[in-house]
């Protein structure tokens, strides 16, 4: 904290219905979400900014709260009455962090406050994906805007190139590195999967997909298909969004279904189109993704919730009689209490609250942990002076496993974002690189490699040359790299009796399974309770939304 919490004046109410520590996303859109129904709400935060693990930050910034140094409370203070303080421990999320500048006369002191880095790169929305939807039903599209993800490619082992996705009808036919007889077979492909899904919304069996290749994996559904393997890849990795190789079953950690993969494939195919000003399936919010948690806070004060940042929780007030929860300490010395707790993730209770082996909300609670709670995510950040593709600025790049080195079992994405997004300066680039990990070395040998078939470090003394390195296609341009990050981070999920804990940001490209889990937490703390109920007058956000898109 930058300034003294004890001269902070005392807060009021000192009760809440509810009381979200940390303004991540998921805590953000909890709070909203109270808010709308009626709730009341303390929302507060140790850092001077939005966002938490969510935030956009500058370079310095984002460097500081890669590399926290956490202060344990040196007192808790007396106890109350009939309660008393259990301290609250910060936990780094973050490991194995690497930063390294390689052009500090270009990247100077005035352009590091020129970046938002996203912390949970890289990460776009689908148009018609669950948080497209939740921005509408809540009103908070109406504090954002958007721009599009103008292209997608899957890199191409054989010829170090990058290959164009084609997303739709009109796509396929203009693409040329596509043969006559790909087009076709993808064609017919996709128009099997057309019929399918209005097969399901019309109820005619005839063109629905049997449920037996339903419940195949995807891969064989493919093969079956008789999809040629450059085919199948773009569909597998970089429609799909597959994580792990789907060729090997018996290395593969999660192998996609039929289903599930059709699933995606509609997800893709309805964003194309839905709204007029987007150019593909993906957008990408003006200022960077810390923008979706502020809007979401915004919504919620307009609501009536209270906001206060640069304000820690040290301490849960646990009942003495009890021993169980009944409020917090913030480190301004009040006490506050409330009904329901979200924490943030990095918090960790210094001693485990009573409670009995078989507690039915414990357990209840269990089942909101994220699939990949045990694994970890490798990130990566870059910042260059020129763009992969010198006609396009904002685009997806997938790496198929094995198309890196034969070992690679994971699927890379990468997310190039140039100025005209408001994220760095004008004329740089960020690139953002994640992968799915076990370990930090693991993690960090599959971002290297995607860096290095992509980038080039400056030759000494010329931060700003690019290298021509051929390939098998054509002679291509590598831009030069100016500054680097790597960092592992945890995916970490706790919950201790009626207090809950937000998820971390996992390892997909959109939100959609991140706010299953906050939107089915909401629905644990109030059963009966609708999300963002509709009022009965009702804002037109989808409006606000559409001409909030830019191409």
């Amino acid at each position: 904290m930058s300034e003294d919490a004890s001269s902070y004046p005392p807060i009021e109410p000192t009760t809440f219905d509810l009381i979200v520590v940390g303004t991540g996303l998921p805590g953000s859109v909890i709070a909203a979400a109270a808010s709308a129904n009626g709730k009341t709400v303390l929302h507060v935060d140790s850092n001077p900014f939005y966002g938490s693990h969510f935030a956009s930050l500058p370079l310095h910034d984002l460097s500081t709260f890669l590399n926290p140094h956490f202060t344990p409370p040196s007192s808790t203070a007396s106890d109350g009455d009939d309660h008393t303080p259990v301290a609250l421990i910060q936990r780094p999320l973050y490991s194995d962090v690497g930063i390294s500048c390689h052009a500090p006369e270009v990247l100077t002191a005035e352009h590091s406050r020129k970046f938002n880095i996203d912390l949970c790169g890289p990460r776009v929305l689908f148009c018609a994906d669950k948080s497209i939807d939740l921005m509408l039903r809540s009103g908070a599209s109406q504090y954002m805007e958007f721009k599009s993800i103008e292209a997608s490619f899957v890199y191409d082992e054989s010829g170090r190139r990058l290959v164009s996705v084609p997303d739709s009808r009109s796509a396929i036919f203009k693409d040329k590195s596509l043969g006559l007889t790909e087009k076709n077979q993808l064609m017919r492909f996709f128009k099997l999967v057309q019929q399918h899904l209005a097969g399901d919304d019309s109820g005619a069996e005839t063109s629905r997909i049997s449920e037996e290749d339903l419940e195949s994996p995807f891969v064989d559904f493919l093969k079956k298909m008789r999809l040629p393997p450059k085919i199948k890849s773009i569909i597998l990795y970089a429609i799909a969004m597959a994580d792990y190789d789907q060729e090997n079953t018996e290395i593969c950690e999660d192998v996609l279904t039929t289903k599930d993969g059709i699933d995606r494939l509609a997800l893709y195919n309805s964003s194309v189109g839905r709204f007029p000003d987007a150019l593909g399936a993906m957008v990408y919010p003006i200022y960077g993704q810390g923008e979706l948690p502020q809007a979401f806070c915004r919504r919620a004060a307009v609501k009536g919730c209270i906001h206060v940042l640069r304000m820690p929780v040290i301490a849960l007030l646990m009942d003495k009689c009890t021993e169980h929860y009944k409020g917090v300490r913030l480190s301004s010395g009040q006490d506050l209490f409330c009904h329901q707790l979200v924490l943030d993730p990095s918090f960790t209770v210094q001693l485990p609250l009573a409670s009995s082996p078989r507690d039915p909300l414990r357990e209840s609670l269990q089942v909101l942990g994220l699939r990949d709670v045990k694994r970890k995510v490798a990130r990566g950040i870059c910042i260059t002076r020129s763009s992969l593709r010198p006609d396009t600025s904002n685009f997806l790049v997938v790496y198929p496993p094995r198309s890196l080195y034969p070992e690679q079992v994971t699927s890379i994405r990468a997310l190039q974002i140039g100025s005209g997004l408001a994220v760095c300066p004008s004329g740089m680039f960020v690139l953002y690189f994640s992968t799915l990990c076990h370990d930090a070395d693991q993690g960090k040998e599959l971002l290297h490699a995607a860096m290095d078939a992509l980038l080039m470090l400056p030759e000494s003394g010329h931060p700003e040359s690019n290298t021509t390195v051929q390939s098998d296609i054509a002679a291509e341009i590598k831009p030069t790299l100016l500054w680097k990050a790597l960092y592992i981070q945890d995916l970490t999920m706790d919950q201790f009796e009626s207090i809950s804990y937000t998820p971390m940001p996992d390892g997909n490209l959109n939100y959609n399974d991140l706010l299953d889990v906050t939107l089915k937490l909401f629905q644990k703390i109030y059963p009966h309770e609708e999300v963002f109920p509709v009022t009965a007058s009702p804002e037109n956000p989808e409006y606000d939304y559409e001409s909030s898109l830019e191409s």
